[in-house]
């Protein structure tokens, strides 16, 4: 369970998390998305298979990546809540709208994806969008080995 925290305890991991909540992802929509360079996003995604809560497929050259549900209900249930949380983040928000204008189909992906963000965000669920940013956050000794 700490290596689970400590994988949901960075933002741009958590934003990945986000963007894998309903298909899976290839690194260059990662990056275009995030606006960061490929082999930072690269490194945050293998953090997370580490971690064993993504998982990776190969089509020819590229890598397509989406969230593997784990058998533990617990596990689950954290990965869950915490997909429930940054649905109604802003920031998460505006990464789900950019990549449904840049990679979804004619908005019908997007229109879907709104629906079920805005279940999160009906169920009185109070958020406080100036915690979640990380910009004066320090990582540990630890965890800058493991990145």
């Amino acid at each position: 369970m700490a290596n689970l925290y400590m994988a949901l305890a960075d933002k741009t991991r958590l934003r990945l998390l986000n963007l894998m909540r309903e298909q899976e992802v290839c690194v260059g929509y990662f990056t275009d998305v995030l606006g960061d360079s490929q082999p930072k996003i690269s490194r945050h995604l293998a953090y997370l298979r580490n971690v064993g809560i993504v998982q990776a497929r190969r089509d020819g050259k590229w890598i397509y990546y989406r969230i593997k549900w784990p058998e533990d209900r617990a596990i689950a249930a954290v990965i869950d809540a915490t997909l429930g949380s940054l649905s109604v983040q802003s920031a998460c928000r505006s990464d789900m709208k950019m990549y449904a204008r840049s990679f979804g189909s004619n908005g019908v992906e997007y229109d879907r994806s709104e629906q079920r963000l805005d279940k999160y965000a009906q169920a009185d669920v109070r958020v406080d969008d100036d915690k979640f940013d990380d910009s004066h956050s320090s990582h540990n000794e630890l965890e800058e080995f493991l990145l």
